[in-house]
């Protein structure tokens, strides 16, 4: 197993710590994890914990929004052709749902376009617009793509078709010509938060607009469950407006799911209350898959979906495609690994692997899978349409994007961001560019990036953890980037003696310190490698979240292990 650093996060002052426990009445560890993240008086802490919708910020201060919700509501009272386009992620399907459903339950006709992720890739395509001249539609609005298609929003706005653009990625050189640009990563949008996913500007559009046509903004709230989805997914922060949204939006899934939602949520077998992990790792996963393994309007017509039968058959459909999608997922993976054993890669800076067989729809899947082995850059590359195409993935800290753009000679193509990246070469390139790269990342990365790292928030003994503080924890909730679920560190930790492996990978064990009366289950996934050192009867520490589970209708606090030191 690949050791991790530990860092742990800066511990405020005493008397800090001491003030806020007794301003607000909690715990001092509960204080100072508050304080970590900034809530430091009663005001904020009572905007952390109970922020509301009213909190939410004017739609209005986003640059262009006036013109949008004017141009939406022309659109809507002249009875005009109107067109969602969305990506065929999860954060395109869902806002593309989120103004269906609205716009269906306002009666107002409408069209929905989701490209085919094979033949016409990510973003706004030649064959849209294509489709969108000839079929004389005459409003778009992009939904999590458009920000950068200057050239075909032009190519359609001189066939008079007018769009919208909804977008959260950062603009290019120019903004397209379209007739609003919605994106508070504009240069010149005043917008005070920056963080939105692409759902998240699509329903402050809805907002705008029914505060525009006097609608009751309880009508767009509805859809609240949809724009959690999309945060959780597209792995955006869970900070300031994002935190509101997910909060009521799981809410809303977990006290009335929709009936499409509640179809997924049947047949992945998860038990609510959902969490934010539970749709990253439960939901999103079967959303993606209907346009990695077939066609994204598969899982907008589930997330539209009314009639409970119907639904059931679409979740069953696209159930089976996640299934393939696992099946391509975990073959991919062992073969690119065998591959770095076969050829000797092991002490390389970089993976970069290519087989034509590979199927496209996963390799972003394979290339994070392959950095929980060997942690560093990597880059997955398969063949499509006559050319090697590939997903890129970077490590915490290092600009991938970078890395690639420093290739770019040798690439016919390529976009993303600093973590993530899509990348198209010519087959004569590939050994040019596998040489390149590497030689990029060797010279600009550090042995410290190289590193996994696990961020701690505290020390705690095992008798300060009670349901009781569990329950402050949670209400710290949702938990996702930049307020991720705390992290914990025990020391002087043993076995009780009840230490086993589990399905020849999982590690169970009931720990306790010599000093203390609490014994408590711990589960470590994939850790048997740790069964010697626990087993050995020597002390040891574990790093940790805390969690709640639920045997045989009995409900106790275990230890989520994160990792083990001797």
């Amino acid at each position: 197993m690949q050791e991790k650093q530990w860092i742990y996060k800066e511990v405020p002052l005493v008397e800090k710590i001491k003030t806020l426990s007794k301003t607000i009445n909690v715990s001092t560890p509960t204080a100072c994890l508050l304080l970590q993240r900034s809530i430091d008086d009663f005001p904020k802490a009572k905007h952390f914990f109970r922020a509301g919708l009213q909190q939410l910020h004017d739609p209005f201060q986003m640059r262009d929004m006036h013109k949008a919700a004017e141009r939406l509501t022309e659109a809507v009272q002249k009875g005009q052709k109107i067109l969602f386009y969305g990506d065929y992620d999860v954060d395109g399907t869902t806002s593309v749902s989120l103004l269906s459903g609205f716009f269906r339950n306002q009666s107002v006709p409408f069209e929905f376009y989701i490209p085919d992720r094979y033949s016409e890739g990510y973003g706004l395509s030649d064959k849209a617009v294509t489709y969108i001249i000839q079929q004389n539609i005459d409003l778009v609005i992009t939904l999590d793509c458009g920000i950068k298609a200057v050239e075909k929003i032009a190519r359609a706005k001189a066939a008079g078709v007018d769009f919208i653009v909804c977008d959260h990625h950062t603009p290019g050189a120019s903004l397209p010509p379209a007739f609003a640009v919605l994106d508070p990563k504009r240069r010149d949008c005043p917008y005070p938060y920056k963080e939105l996913s692409g759902c998240g500007v699509g329903f402050k559009l809805l907002q705008a607009y029914c505060r525009l046509n006097r609608i009751d903004e309880r009508e767009v709230f509805k859809y609240l469950d949809l724009v959690a989805i999309s945060i959780a997914s597209d792995i955006v922060p869970i900070t300031g407006e994002n935190r509101i949204l997910a909060r009521f939006g799981l809410q809303q899934i977990n006290k009335e799911a929709r009936v499409g939602i509640q179809a997924l949520i049947n047949i992945a077998g998860l038990r609510p209350p959902l969490s934010i992990s539970g749709i990253v790792f439960g939901i999103g996963p079967r959303i993606n898959a209907a346009g990695r393994i077939g066609h994204a309007k598969e899982a907008v017509h589930l997330l539209l979906s009314e009639e409970e039968a119907e639904a059931k058959s679409l979740a069953k459909s696209i159930d089976t495609k996640n299934e393939q999608r696992k099946d391509y997922d975990t073959n991919t993976t062992d073969e690119v690994l065998a591959m770095i054993e076969e050829f000797g890669l092991q002490n390389r800076k970089t993976t970069v692997l290519y087989n034509p067989d590979w199927h496209k729809g996963v390799i972003g899947i394979v290339a994070s899978r392959c950095i929980e082995r060997y942690y560093r850059p990597t880059i997955i590359l398969t063949q499509s349409q006559g050319k090697i195409t590939g997903s890129a993935r970077s490590v915490e800290n290092y600009d991938i994007y970078t890395a690639i753009e420093a290739c770019e000679d040798l690439l016919e193509q390529y976009g993303g961001h600093k973590y993530a990246a899509g990348l198209t070469l010519d087959q004569g390139n590939l050994e040019a560019f596998a040489l390149r790269f590497e030689e990029v990342v060797s010279q600009s990365i550090t042995q410290d990036l190289l590193t996994p790292k696990i961020y701690i928030d505290l020390k705690l003994s095992l008798d300060q953890i009670n349901p009781n503080f569990y329950q402050v924890v949670q209400q710290m909730a949702p938990f996702g980037p930049e307020n991720m679920q705390p992290v914990f560190v025990s020391e002087g930790v043993i076995d009780s003696g009840y230490a086993r492996v589990l399905k020849d990978r999982h590690l169970k064990l009931k720990v306790k310190q010599a000093n203390g009366q609490q014994v408590l289950d711990a589960i470590g996934f994939n850790m048997a490698g740790f069964y010697p050192l626990v087993a050995s009867g020597r002390p040891f520490q574990v790093c940790y979240s805390i969690e709640e589970n639920t045997y045989n209708g009995r409900t106790s606090l275990q230890l989520m292990l994160r990792d083990i030191k001797g």
